[in-house]
């Protein structure tokens, strides 16, 4: 097959990671599939070459890839990304598709939603089958998480846009596991096809470094003689953190505990000041993504926090959860919404989100529990990623659902 995905912010690790559709296709590509991929220069994660040209065609392991320039930003909720937005889907219209043979299947993501409009035209133009795959659902992020009201004309365009996007694509794919839900909600039509795809887990990122709990605990000025619970990931206003923040502050008499943060946002800061004059908590700068695997495996266990969202009704799909569950380190999930990973692995607690003190009686119970038990669990998380998350069996699944269409 020939293979068009077109994807705002997919990246390579010459970009500092390699993101969900690079994975992909280097694996759709050693399976005989020829694959264009069209994104952009601008993300507020990696780094990119200042480009001269609008368009820029390369080859990145046997990939066909055009990255189009685009308005540059820092902030993920700035008015700067949806301009970027808006100038990647202009360029794209515009952009000179001769060297792209035309393709069997038309693969697009969101972010930005806006692209399935893009889609829509190529669909038509190539009489290729269109397959709109969503990792967030806009426009209801938005009014839910972002405080829009759902009659701003803004939102309003977005909603027009996802039903477009449902209604016409041949298929809709999520990267969470109760998208149909939602289709469902949105569109009141039981058949319009959806299935689920979710992110694989990379490989490289999980090799043995055969450091000892305490080399790496040394590497990081973690204690040696507390149980440590570990987070990795933003710290900011929709991470969730203010709950566990307070679990701190209830804990700080015991002495058994020790709270970990690994990671840059908008409310380090004020956690900072917050904790001050706590002793059981640590703030750790982001690190390069090679070292956040030592860092995942140097605590006991580790924690996943969220907010109380209609969003997480229809599933998850966190990186960060394959992270967690390869450190082979058993999680403890605050995450009030439809479940899945960590129940089918058995590998941690779910307890519901922005509650202090159920934190505070979970770790006491995980505690209680034998060393065995918890690296049992973590064990397990493990072997249910390695079974269920590997790339390769991600990719055939997605060739499988193309080969149906």
């Amino acid at each position: 097959m020939r293979i068009l995905i077109i994807s705002k912010y997919a990246s390579s690790y010459e970009n500092g990671f390699e993101s969900r559709f690079f994975a992909l296709s280097r694996r759709f590509v050693k399976l005989n599939h020829e694959v264009n991929i069209i994104s952009s220069d601008s993300s507020h994660f990696g780094h990119y070459p200042e480009y001269n040209k609008i368009y820029n065609f390369s080859k990145i392991d046997d990939i066909n890839v055009l990255r189009i320039k685009t308005t540059k930003y820092k902030k993920s909720i700035s008015l700067l990304r949806v301009l970027s937005w808006i100038d990647f889907e202009i360029k794209l219209f515009f952009a000179p598709l001769k060297k792209v043979q035309k393709p069997d299947i038309i693969l697009v993501s969101s972010l930005s939603l806006i692209t399935i409009l893009n889609g829509l035209i190529l669909r038509k133009k190539f009489k290729a089958k269109l397959i709109f795959e969503i990792r967030d659902i806009w426009p209801l992020t938005m009014v839910v998480e972002g405080g829009y009201s759902k009659w701003n004309p803004f939102i309003i365009l977005l909603s027009i846009v996802e039903k477009m996007g449902y209604k016409y694509a041949n298929i809709v794919i999520g990267t969470m596991p109760n998208l149909k839900q939602h289709v469902f909600n949105v569109t009141n039509n039981k058949k319009i096809k959806c299935d689920y795809v979710p992110f694989g887990y990379d490989q490289d990122f999980f090799k043995s470094n055969n450091k000892s709990v305490l080399e790496l605990r040394n590497k990081f000025n973690i204690p040696n003689d507390k149980f440590i619970i570990g987070y990795a990931g933003s710290i900011g206003l929709s991470n969730g953190l203010d709950a566990i923040i307070e679990c701190t502050k209830l804990m700080q008499g015991n002495p058994k505990f020790h709270f970990v943060f690994l990671g840059k946002g908008g409310m380090v800061e004020e956690y900072k000041s917050k904790t001050s004059e706590q002793s059981n908590i640590q703030f750790i700068p982001s690190v390069e993504r090679s070292e956040v695997s030592d860092f995942l495996q140097a605590c006991d266990i580790l924690y996943f926090s969220s907010l109380k969202s209609e969003i997480w009704e229809y599933g998850w799909s966190p990186n960060k959860l394959i992270d967690y569950m390869m450190s082979g380190r058993m999680v403890l999930a605050s995450y009030s919404g439809y479940q899945s990973m960590i129940n089918e692995a058995k590998s941690g607690i779910f307890i519901p989100a922005e509650d202090p003190f159920a934190i505070q009686d979970s770790l006491l119970e995980i505690i209680s529990m034998s060393n065995e038990e918890r690296i049992k669990m973590g064990s397990s998380g493990k072997k249910w990623i390695q079974e269920n998350r590997n790339w390769d069996d991600v990719a055939k699944k997605y060739l499988q659902i193309m080969s149906q269409l």
